[in-house]
C-alpha cells in the first residue's frame, strides 16, 4: 500500500468536508493512479464524481473498484446501486447478493435489493428483504418507509399502515411516510385523517407532489374547489411534467356542490377551455405519460347538472380514447379474433362486483339471467372489495379475475379471453375501467347506466338503456348508438331486507310527524330544487324533511348552508322543518321507509335503487321526469306500475302532490294500495335479458356499429 495514495486519500477526504468536490476527485484520481489496486481510492472517487453528477465517471471508478477488490461489500455495493439506478437488474441483484454474502448485516445493501426485487414484480421477496433488514437496523425510519411500501403493494395495508406510523415515530418530519399513510387511508375510507396526512406531508415538503395531488383529490371530493385547484398548481410547480396534476386541474373546473349563485355557464365554458389546453399539451409535450393521466380524475359531476352534456363528453372521450389509442399501439395489444361460431363471449369490465348499486340495478340480473350455454360471461372484477355478491358473480362466471392489477395485466388478461363483446356496466366512475373502455378490445363494446350519462368515447359502439328511463329524443344525448331494451332495461330483484323501526325520538321527531324523505346524496340536490323543499315545507304543518348525512360530511353540510339560505329567505327557519341523520345500514334505512309518508325524489338526478325500496314498502315516490335519462329514472319506476301521476309535469305539480299525500291520509292509503297491488311488475322481469341477449347476437354476428337500435 502506497503511503502516497493514503495521504492524497486523507486530503481528499478533507476537500470533500470543506465542500471542494472537485479538489477531493482530482486527489482521489491520484491515489488511485498511485496505487491502481487500492479499492479504496476507486471508491471514494466514484463518491465523489456520483456528488458532481458525473454518473458514467462513478460508474468506471466503483466497477475499478470492483475489479481492485471484488470481496469489497462496499464496492459491491455502490456498483451494484448504480446498476439498479441504470435499469440493469440482474447484474445489480448479483452484485448486491455478493456484497450481503460478506457482510451479512449491511443494511443499505439489503434495501438496495428489496428495490431490485420491487422492479422486477418479486414483491414478496422485496418484503421478506426489508423486513430482514429492520431485524438488524430497527430505528431506521427509511427502512419501515420502503417496507411500509411493499406491504402496501402486497395489498397487507393494515401491516403497511402499522409501517408508515413506525416510521413516522422514529422520524416525525417523514413527509414520504406521511403521504403514503394519507393514500391508505382513503383506501380505508378514512378520508378525514388522510386529508390531516397530506396536510401534514406538504407542510413538511411543499414540494412533494404525490401528496399535493392526493390533497387535492379529497379537497375536491369536499366540494372546496379553490382549495384543491391549489394543491394541483403546487404539484405542477414541483413537477411541471406531472401529467396527472395537468389533468386533475382540468377536471377540477365541474363543480362538486353547485352553490345557489353559481353561474354554471361560466363554469362550463370553462371547463372546455381547459379540455382544449390539456389536449394541446399531450399534443406537445405530455403524450408519454397520457395513459397514467386518464381517468385519475373524470368530469363525474357534470352528470349532476341538468344540461346536455354530450358536446363536452364527446371532448372529452375524444382526449381519452386518443391517448389510450395510442398507449395500446406503442404497447403492441391486440385482441385475438373470437372464434367465428359457437357461443359468443362476452366481457363484463368493473369494479362493482359487489354490494353496490349499479351491481343491483344492472350487473346481478345479467349474470342471474343470460343464457351462459350461448353467450359465457368472463368477468373482470377492477375492485379489491369482496363479498357475498363477488361469490355469486364468481359462481355465475365462466372466469373471474380479480384485482389490483396494472392497465397492461388487465388489459392482456380481457384480450386473452378473446371476446365478442365488451360490456361496461358503467363509465365514469372508476378510473381503471375508462382506461380500459378508451382501448378497442373487442369488435363490439358498450356500456349501460350505472353512470347515466354518455361516455363521449369513440371506442364505445352501443349504449345499454331502457324505453321506459329515456325521452323521446333520447339518442341526441349519445355519443353511442342507444339501445333502449324493455321495460326498465334490467332484471332486478327484491331486496329482502327486514325493516328496522327509527327512533323517532332520538331525532325530535313525533308520531304524528309526517316524514317527507329525501334520502339523496348531497350533490343530486341542485339548487333550483331548493325552492321547492321549502314551499313544501310551508305546506306541510308538521312535515318534517328527513335527510342523510353523507360520507364526506363537507357536503352535507355544504347543502345543510344553501337550504338553510333557502329557507330563510321563504321565511322559514331549515331546523325546524327539517333533520339530517346518520347514513343507515339497510334495514335501518328500510325502516324509515315504512315510517314515512313520501319519498321527495331529487330533481333532475333520480334515483333507482332507493325508489326501488321504497315501492318494495309501498312508499309513494313524487317524482319529475327530467329532460335526461338520469332525471326519469324513478318516473319510470312510476310508469312501470301504471302511477303516472306520481310523475309531475312542473314545479307547481311536484310541491302540490307531496302536499297531498303528506296531508291527505285517504289519497295517501289509495296511492299504497296501488303500489302493493302493482310493484311486483318491476322485480323478476327477464325480458330486458332476453332482448341484451337478441341484441348481443346482433351486434356480434351481423354489421358492425352504426346509426341507431332499438332492442
Amino acid at each position: 500500500m502506497s503511503a502516497l495514495a493514503e495521504r492524497f486519500i486523507e486530503q481528499g477526504l478533507q476537500a470533500e468536508a470543506n465542500g471542494s468536490w472537485r479538489d477531493a476527485c482530482e486527489l482521489y484520481r491520484k491515489a488511485a493512479i498511485e496505487a491502481p489496486g487500492l479499492a479504496k481510492a476507486h471508491l471514494n472517487l466514484g463518491a465523489a464524481l456520483e456528488a458532481l453528477g458525473d454518473m458514467v465517471g462513478a460508474i468506471a471508478a466503483y466497477e475499478a473498484a470492483v475489479g481492485a477488490d471484488a470481496g469489497n461489500p462496499y464496492a459491491s455495493y455502490n456498483l451494484g446501486r448504480m446498476r439498479y439506478l441504470h435499469g440493469a437488474l440482474a447484474p445489480a441483484e448479483e452484485l448486491l447478493g455478493r456484497a450481503l454474502a460478506v457482510r451479512p448485516g449491511f443494511t443499505e445493501a439489503r434495501v438496495t435489493l428489496a428495490s431490485v426485487y420491487r422492479s422486477q414484480g418479486r414483491l414478496a421477496e422485496a418484503a421478506t428483504a426489508l423486513e430482514a433488514s429492520l431485524q438488524e437496523r430497527p430505528d431506521d425510519a427509511n427502512a419501515r418507509y420502503w417496507f411500509g411500501n411493499a406491504l402496501a403493494e402486497l395489498n397487507r395495508r393494515a401491516e403497511a399502515v402499522e409501517q408508515y406510523r413506525r416510521a413516522i415515530a422514529l422520524q416525525p418530519d417523514h413527509a414520504a411516510a406521511w403521504s403514503n399513510l394519507g393514500h391508505l387511508q382513503i383506501g380505508a375510507g378514512a378520508r378525514d385523517e388522510a386529508r390531516a396526512s397530506f396536510e401534514r406531508a406538504v407542510s413538511l415538503d411543499p414540494g412533494l407532489a404525490e401528496a399535493q395531488l392526493n390533497l387535492g383529490h379529497i379537497l375536491k371530493d369536499q366540494g372546496e374547489r379553490d382549495a384543491a385547484l391549489a394543491c394541483y398548481r403546487a404539484a405542477l410547480a414541483a413537477r411541471p411534467d406531472y401529467a396527472e396534476a395537468r389533468w386533475s386541474a382540468a377536471m377540477c373546473r365541474v363543480p362538486v356542490h353547485i352553490e345557489a349563485d353559481e353561474d354554471l355557464e361560466r363554469t362550463r365554458a370553462q371547463f372546455a377551455v381547459e379540455l382544449e389546453d390539456l389536449a394541446q399539451w399531450f399534443r406537445s409535450a405530455g403524450a408519454a405519460e397520457g395513459a397514467k393521466a386518464v381517468g385519475v380524475q373524470q368530469p363525474f359531476w357534470l352528470a349532476y347538472q341538468e344540461r346536455d352534456n354530450r358536446p363536452l363528453l364527446e371532448r372529452y372521450g375524444r382526449l381519452c380514447a386518443g391517448l389510450m389509442g395510442r398507449w395500446q399501439d406503442e404497447q403492441g395489444i391486440r385482441a385475438a379474433p373470437p372464434p367465428s361460431q359457437g357461443p359468443i363471449r362476452v366481457a363484463v369490465v368493473s369494479q362493482y362486483f359487489r354490494d353496490h348499486s349499479v351491481w343491483h340495478a344492472i350487473i346481478k340480473g345479467w349474470f342471474g339471467q343470460i343464457d351462459r350455454a350461448r353467450f359465457p360471461l368472463f368477468a373482470f372484477c377492477l375492485g379489491g372489495e369482496e363479498d357475498g355478491e363477488t361469490a355469486y358473480a364468481r359462481r355465475h362466471a365462466e372466469r373471474f379475475e380479480r384485482g389490483p392489477r396494472s392497465l397492461r395485466q388487465w388489459a392482456d388478461a380481457i384480450a386473452a379471453a378473446q371476446p365478442d363483446v365488451v360490456l361496461y356496466p358503467e363509465l365514469g366512475m372508476d378510473p381503471m375501467s375508462i382506461k380500459l373502455a378508451g382501448l378497442r378490445l373487442a369488435r363490439v363494446q358498450a356500456t349501460s347506466w350505472g353512470h347515466p350519462e354518455t361516455s363521449g368515447l369513440p371506442t364505445i359502439d352501443y349504449y345499454l338503456s331502457a324505453e321506459m328511463l329515456e325521452p323521446p329524443n333520447a339518442q341526441a344525448h349519445y355519443s353511442e348508438r342507444v339501445v333502449e331494451l324493455p321495460a326498465l332495461g334490467c332484471y332486478v330483484e327484491r331486496s329482502g331486507a327486514r325493516a328496522i323501526a327509527p327512533r323517532l325520538a332520538d331525532w325530535g321527531l313525533g308520531r304524528d310527524d309526517a316524514l317527507l324523505l329525501c334520502p339523496g346524496v348531497p350533490f343530486k340536490y341542485a339548487p333550483q330544487g331548493d325552492a321547492l323543499l321549502a314551499e313544501i315545507a310551508r305546506r306541510v304543518p308538521r312535515g318534517k324533511l328527513v335527510f342523510f348525512t353523507h360520507s364526506v360530511t363537507a357536503l352535507t353540510d355544504k347543502l345543510r348552508e344553501r337550504l338553510r339560505g333557502a329557507f330563510a329567505r321563504a321565511g322559514l327557519e331549515l331546523d325546524a322543518h327539517a333533520v339530517f341523520v346518520p347514513w343507515q345500514p339497510r334495514a335501518a334505512f328500510h325502516g324509515w321507509l315504512e315510517a314515512a309518508s313520501v319519498f321527495l325524489d331529487t330533481v333532475g338526478f333520480s334515483g333507482f335503487n332507493t325508489a326501488l325500496q321504497a315501492a318494495e314498502r309501498g312508499l309513494p315516490v313524487v317524482t319529475r321526469a327530467g329532460r335526461f335519462m338520469r332525471g326519469r329514472l324513478a318516473a319510470g319506476i312510476a310508469e312501470r306500475m301504471g302511477l303516472q301521476e306520481l310523475v309531475a309535469s312542473s314545479d307547481e305539480e311536484y310541491v302540490a302532490l307531496a302536499v297531498r299525500l303528506a296531508t291527505e291520509q285517504g289519497y295517501a292509503q289509495s296511492v299504497r294500495s296501488r303500489i302493493a297491488a302493482s310493484s311486483g311488475l318491476l322485480f323478476f322481469d327477464a325480458a330486458p335479458v332476453r332482448a341484451l341477449e337478441a341484441f348481443l347476437a346482433r351486434a356480434t354476428r351481423g354489421a358492425p356499429p352504426g346509426g341507431q337500435s332499438n332492442a
